[in-house]
């Protein structure tokens, strides 16, 4: 067994069962033995690989669509451009890089944020920056930002905040569990409460026994929170993931170990732990905020910002093998039967702002 796994067998036996986003917020953020405490997961040589380590294209058409936000809401100085959930930095650095093209003026005059709770990634992403003139900070939570305008990206952040389950059992629906079995190891079972429906999608008064149901207070609270800031001091946010954009009933937490899928309860702390993202939920909090919400699949987005004509310009004065390395990338990208279709992208503007590829009927 994982260390971690031994210390929730122990805390089990103590103290119970665990509803999953415990499990999963110990999993994946234990300061002794979590997943991003602990681990290199990004890359070939990690766990998985996420857009902006394939292609360089992905970070600039995202530096784009933040500066044409800028433009849209008025060009407003001082302004903070800011990435919450930054991996190793490598789409902040595509974006640097690109937004200093765009306007030097821009770049020398804002704030730079990362936003990064794990001490061990924030060094990984200040080796990745590298010496800079620009003014670069990290910060645990967006509330110690600077009260001014916020540009925002989070890629795949949302799909790492911890879930609950609730189970259909009886005429009702429980919270999932994860407990001990006879011989003491791990599974899940359905607790003993049982569960408000109102916090149930709406089909889910028909789904059969045994289907499981997820609600994410914690994405609620965070996308909240930066509704909140964006629509007190103007701005915008981009945020792109997997997931869906209807609510539905169904299990998605998944964990995955090196580039590929495993048991959930096998290796708590040595596998990353995910679910797929609501966006309509998402977009809900967002327009409660008295802001525009809109959504599309990334494949959408990333056509719709120009990624074939990047790759042509990429691939001008290449070579063959450079060009059909710059082809897979945009097909891993914004194809159908790779990341265009699984991954979503949700876009928070000022109400009556529009930026490409976005319409109001989004």
């Amino acid at each position: 067994m994982t260390r971690l796994k031994t210390r929730i067998v122990d805390l089990i036996e103590a103290l119970g069962p665990l509803p999953v986003n415990e499990y999963m917020a110990l999993c994946l953020f234990d300061p002794a033995d979590g997943y991003y405490t602990t681990r290199e997961p990004f890359g070939a040589a990690g766990d998985f690989i996420t857009a902006p380590e394939i292609s360089q294209m992905f970070g600039e058409l995202v530096a784009v669509w933040l500066y044409e936000a800028w433009a849209a809401i008025g060009r407003p100085m001082p302004v903070t451009i800011a990435e919450i959930g930054p991996g190793r930095g490598t789409l902040m650095k595509d974006m640097l890089r690109t937004l200093s093209r765009l306007d030097p003026t821009l770049t020398n005059g804002a704030t730079f944020a990362l936003i990064e709770t794990s001490p061990r990634l924030t060094e990984i992403q200040k080796q990745t920056l590298g010496a800079t003139p620009l003014a670069i900070g990290w910060h645990q939570t967006i509330e110690t930002l600077p009260q001014q305008p916020l540009l925002i990206v989070g890629n795949e952040l949302f799909d790492a905040v911890p879930i609950r389950q609730y189970v259909r059992a009886g005429a009702g629906w429980r919270e999932r569990m994860v407990g001990l079995d006879d011989e003491d190891a791990l599974r899940f079972f359905a607790g003993a409460g049982s569960v408000d429906p109102t916090l149930l999608p709406v089909d889910a008064a028909e789904a059969p026994q045994g289907a499981i149901v997820e609600v994410a207070p914690a994405r609620t609270a965070l996308i909240a929170a930066i509704a909140e800031r964006i629509a007190r001091n103007s701005g915008a946010g981009l945020f792109l993931d997997y997931g869906h954009l209807q609510p539905g009933v169904g299990d998605t937490l998944q964990a995955l170990r090196r580039h590929n899928h495993e048991d959930v309860l096998a290796n708590p702390g040595e596998a990353d732990l995910t679910s797929h993202v609501d966006f309509a939920s998402l977009a809900a909090i967002v327009r409660a905020q008295g802001l525009d919400a809109h959504l599309s699949t990334q494949g959408n987005f990333l056509l719709g910002m120009g990624i074939l004509e990047r790759a042509g310009r990429l691939g001008a004065d290449a070579g063959q093998a450079a060009r059909d390395t710059i082809a897979d990338a945009v097909e891993r990208l914004a194809g159908p039967q790779a990341m265009g279709e699984l991954f979503k992208v949700l876009a928070v503007v000022p109400r009556g702002v529009t930026i490409r590829p976005f319409t109001t009927a989004d």
